[in-house]
């Protein structure tokens, strides 16, 4: 049964265009999902309408039955960290708490744990501009993660990093959502990081869902999967479907 329901969706500025086109799109509890596609197909308004930061023209959609909408339980990561520069590292990823009611002790130590496990401990006490692009993307998804949500959406949170960055925040990412079996949809370009991330990818184009695809590799852990045949054969068939040449 499906955790996140998306039925009959689409969504217009004006009425001329639409956005997302009729779609019908599950996300399964506990799951790695993925959304590709190219600039203006309409998977990041695809991700804003599954997260509940947009109502849809048309459609439904439910989490576990009932209608979806903003709450405690969702976290997102947007593509820039957003961080506030006027508060430490520890102020920040505890700012979703702070606007809510008074932090407590617990919440503290929750947030000096996030850090930590990514490699964080010594920069609690530092402001954003003391850090670099990658340590700024960790502490932005420690922020996501700080109310502990069952569903956690991600709209291209490493496109400016370098290659070596990125690839270890992509393990972080995998290592922590799989720790807290995790509810994730994340959208992206870049193919192989899909690939590499996701227990199921979908390719938008024009609105519409144009692949739905699960991922079963094996050794699916083990960072070195990225440079196997099995692995780039996949990005391969992944990216023909994007370009049209499987069509």
């Amino acid at each position: 049964m499906s955790f996140l329901s998306l039925q009959d969706v689409s969504f217009s500025y004006d009425q001329n265009h639409l956005i997302v086109d009729e779609i019908n799109f599950e996300l399964e509890k506990g799951k790695f999902h993925s959304l590709l596609g190219k600039s203006g197909c309409g998977k990041t308004t695809l991700l804003k309408l599954a997260a509940g930061l947009l109502v849809p023209n048309k459609g439904t959609i439910q989490l576990q039955r009932e209608r979806m909408k903003p709450s405690n339980h969702i976290g997102f990561v947007f593509q820039s960290p957003t961080l506030l520069e006027w508060k430490t590292v520890l102020e920040n990823v505890l700012l979703p708490v702070s606007l809510k009611r008074k932090v407590m002790k617990e919440d503290r130590e929750k947030a000096e744990s996030l850090l930590e496990g990514m490699g964080l401990a010594s920069t609690m006490q530092k402001y954003p501009m003391m850090l670099s692009g990658g340590q700024q993307s960790r502490v932005s998804i420690a922020r996501a993660l700080i109310q502990t949500p069952s569903l956690l959406f991600l709209d291209e949170p490493f496109a400016a990093l370098d290659a070596i960055t990125r690839e270890e925040l992509q393990e972080d990412l995998r290592r922590i959502c799989d720790q807290n079996q995790m509810t994730v949809l994340f959208v992206t370009h870049d193919i192989s990081e899909a690939v590499y991330l996701s227990d199921r990818l979908a390719v938008m184009e024009a609105g519409r869902i144009i692949l739905d695809l699960a991922i079963n590799m094996q050794d699916r852990r083990n960072p070195k999967i990225r440079y196997t045949q099995n692995f780039n054969e996949m990005c391969l068939k992944i990216r023909n479907v994007i370009s049209g040449e499987n069509r």
